[in-house]
């Protein structure tokens, strides 16, 4: 059984502190504050951490409440540290030993912290969120007249994807699960090889070839194909040992451990079959073919299948590997919505579920409204919006005409370009002190949900600051 909450908290008898070190405790004061008077938030949270992590069964109290929990989290994000790390710093800090109210007791693992974190998903944060902007607008610390939006990429933690790679991953990883069921069970696997030193040196060989003149490229597509041979003749031997592993499963042959180590091994061989299929198809059509490969038609990573290649043309980063977040802002740098692609779209087909969602958290369209050009659609477009919305700050992309020029040489234009550059810091921080630039966690569903947990720890900064 978990509590949501413990609120007994014990004197304070510490020191006279530096007026940077008082400042750095009201922050967190105010985030504490927050979080009393909006007890909805917690509710939301600990449903999820109680369904998930609660074991079935268990009479005993649970050591740490749903309340330390979510205050762990948000220490882990506002410090922009990793689990480990977040553990020490509240072990090692009497004040934020006093905010996730553990006080003299002992902190939660970090296994623990990573189990919670994992169990929200991306619906409930996006709920909390929600929560936190009609809780800062029944406080009057937005009020949602001015609207930005901008979209921006979380990359997924994988490396920069080559054909040559991809087979590596594929092979190494069927090889793993092989060497791991003939520790088992070796009569089922055989008296095969793996050749693995020999299938990784020809992975290195390809990458130091080079492709420009035609003895190049003869030699890669003899490496691609003894590589392309060596990954389907292990694929083919997977399959038979799965097919021999699952007629000795269902007789019961093994006892209960060694049985459920061959099920996981069964599992992930599964798993692993059709994306090594597709990476075989398309670095044979790509390769030996000559064909260009679409890029919704490729995959990017085994570990990471949902990876998306999002070609935005940033300088010094044309090409990134993950999914596109739009990001809606009011004025005092609140995040009022945010929204997660598993296929980028594009910014101008936004636009209206932005108003949209705005009129449904505030009840009115935004005053002002800009973005940058890559949400312009039309002129026409331009125009609807502006018998909606008193001043809207879309550039055209293309030539202008003098009307066109004028109207984007007016104050009001030029000050809502300004407001709208506001975002572009507030993605910055997301990245840099919020741990956005990059999600390390797996599979889309928890990537969508670190995306809601960043944006909840900023809006809850921006609104200390106020």
């Amino acid at each position: 059984m978990r509590i949501k909450i413990d609120p007994q908290d014990p004197l304070d008898f510490g020191p006279a502190r530096l007026q940077v070190t008082e400042d750095y405790y009201e922050k967190y004061r105010i985030v504490d504050r927050i979080l009393a008077e909006t007890p909805e938030i917690l509710s939301v949270f600990h449903q999820d951490v109680s369904r998930v992590l609660n074991r079935k069964g268990r009479k005993r109290r649970a050591q740490f409440t749903s309340d330390q929990l979510l205050r762990a989290i948000l220490v882990m994000e506002i410090e922009g540290l990793p689990y480990r790390d977040a553990v020490v710093r509240i072990d090692d800090s009497l004040f934020l030993r006093r905010f996730v109210r553990v006080h003299d007791g002992p902190v939660m693992d970090f296994t623990l912290l990573c189990k919670a974190y994992r169990a929200v998903p991306a619906t409930a944060w996006s709920e909390v969120n929600q929560l936190l902007a009609r809780y800062a607008l029944g406080c009057k610390l937005i009020v949602g007249g001015q609207l930005r939006a901008d979209t921006t990429v979380c990359e997924t933690n994988i490396h920069f994807p080559t054909d040559a790679t991809l087979l590596w991953d594929a092979y190494r990883v069927t090889a793993r699960l092989i060497a791991g069921i003939r520790s088992q069970d070796p009569e089922v696997v055989g008296t095969g090889r793996l050749q693995e030193r020999a299938t990784k040196r020809r992975v290195q060989a390809l990458s130091r070839l080079r492709g420009r003149s035609h003895k190049g490229r003869r030699q890669q597509r003899k490496a691609y194909k003894w590589l392309l041979t060596r990954v389907r003749s292990t694929l083919g031997w997977s399959r038979d040992i799965r097919a021999k592993l699952r007629v000795s499963l269902e007789s019961c042959d093994y006892d209960f451990i060694v049985a459920a180590i061959l099920k996981e091994a069964v599992s992930q061989l599964d798993h692993l079959d059709p994306l090594t299929m597709q990476v075989i198809d398309q670095t044979e059509r790509r390769v030996i073919l000559g064909e260009k490969v679409p890029n919704d038609e490729k995959i990017f990573s085994i570990f990471e299948p949902h990876t998306e290649l999002v070609i935005r043309g940033k300088a010094g980063k044309a090409v990134e590997f993950g999914h596109v977040v739009l990001l809606q802002q009011v004025e005092n740098q609140f995040i009022s919505d945010y929204q997660v692609f598993l296929n980028r779209p594009s910014d101008a087909s936004l636009v209206d579920g932005i108003l949209a969602s705005h009129e449904d958290t505030f009840g009115r369209l935004p005053a002002d409204f800009t973005a940058d050009k890559g949400f312009y659609e039309s002129m026409s477009k331009l125009a609807e919006l502006e018998q909606r919305i008193p001043n809207v700050g879309i550039a055209k992309k293309g030539k202008r005409t003098e009307e066109e020029r004028a109207r984007e040489h007016t104050s009001i234009f030029r000050e809502l370009q300004r407001f709208r550059a506001g975002i572009e810091g507030s993605i910055s921080t997301l990245k840099r002190a919020f741990k956005m630039a990059r999600c390390l966690h797996r599979s889309f569903e928890t990537y969508c949900s670190s995306i809601g947990c960043h944006v909840f720890a900023h809006n809850l900064i921006a609104l200390a600051r106020l």
